[in-house]
């Protein structure tokens, strides 16, 4: 019941209270009588009231946002159903091909890429957190002379995304770990960082984290010789570190986000609804 309802039924109660006072032989109930009934009545309709405000929340806003969550929960399942499959071909495509692993834990925004390479253990993760906004109006009205000139050209990845890459061997006690990102389907190594302890180098924690901080982790990967960048690139791409990788990232990268989005507004919807 709204609150405008609330004060009618509490007027409509004050009245009908009244006339029937005014319409009672004085040969009937006493005054006390008649104002324990009015009391109830009152109480009655005030407890109504507090019990229809607390099932569509505490505030006054909550059904217009819980409206809005739906309306935007319904517009992401129809176009995720126009796209078709739950799972987009090429994700399908690249784990038909049976050389990285996929591991992706719902509510997490880092995903890890896994494979055997020999002796070797390949560890790649990145995060959807990458992920950039569209370009604001600002930006795109300042470089609105430069996309004319480059009107012909074709569009270029604007999300780059770091990758972290660790790679360890059974039957050696040290890691590499190569930070680079993805951008324009193609892997641009910033660094190469050598551990000789492969747990310290590859260990997810915020105690090995420290630790790490105050090592030496190697020049910048531009600054080597060209032909040591050259052949350390062949190095990468012989452990699938390649182009095709390179591609993928990115598009795995918006499509974990879209399910994380998707989940995000459900359960925010749930609470608001509590």
């Amino acid at each position: 019941m709204s609150s405008a309802s609330a004060l009618r039924s509490l007027r409509s109660v004050a009245v009908s209270s009244s006339r029937a006072r005014l319409a009672a032989p004085k040969s009937g109930a006493s005054k006390l009588q008649q104002l324990l009934v009015t009391g109830r009545a009152v109480t009655q309709c005030q407890r109504s009231f507090s019990v229809s405000a607390r099932s569509f929340g505490e505030g006054a806003s909550d059904v217009a946002v819980s409206s809005k969550l739906s309306e935007e929960i319904k517009y992401e399942q129809e176009a995720a159903s126009a796209d078709g499959a739950a799972e987009p071909d090429f994700i399908k495509e690249f784990k038909s091909k049976g050389v990285w692993t996929v591991v992706d834990n719902a509510g997490q925004d880092e995903i890890t890429l896994t494979r055997k390479f020999g002796n070797e253990s390949l560890r790649l993760m990145f995060s959807i957190a990458d992920l950039q906004a569209e370009e604001d109006p600002a930006y795109e009205e300042d470089g609105a002379e430069a996309e004319d000139a480059d009107a012909d050209a074709e569009p270029s990845n604007t999300s780059p995304i770091r990758a972290s890459l660790s790679i360890t061997k059974s039957n050696g006690s040290g890691a590499l770990n190569i930070d680079a990102v993805c951008q324009e389907g193609r892997f641009i190594v910033d660094n190469i960082a050598y551990y000789k302890d492969a747990q310290e180098g590859t260990e997810l924690t915020a105690e090995a984290d420290w630790k790490r901080r105050g090592l030496y982790l190697g020049p910048v990967f531009e600054t080597l010789d060209t032909g040591v960048q050259e052949e350390f690139e062949k190095y990468l791409t012989e452990r699938g570190v390649d182009d095709t990788l390179a591609t993928f990232i990115p598009e795995y990268a918006e499509y974990k986000e879209q399910q994380e989005y998707v989940k995000w507004l459900s359960n925010v919807k749930t609470f608001i609804d509590l």
